[in-house]
């Protein structure tokens, strides 16, 4: 079975099929129904990936 890299990230066939099938839904069929509401203040303590990135590779 194949792999492929997506983000820096390898990923199976079987999951990049997943990944481009649920690109192609329309927002309005995605079920966000699971995912639990995010507060203001967890939104302040958000940081953009670049940031996070950057941190990653000093600490690596």
């Amino acid at each position: 079975m194949s792999s492929f890299i997506i983000n820096g990230v390898e990923v199976s066939e079987e999951q990049f099929n997943r990944i481009k099938n649920i690109r192609q839904l329309p927002d309005e069929e995605i079920d966000f129904s699971d995912i639990p509401p995010t507060s203001k203040e967890e939104l302040k303590k958000f940081k953009p990936a670049r940031l996070r990135e950057k941190k990653l590779k000093i600490a690596g």
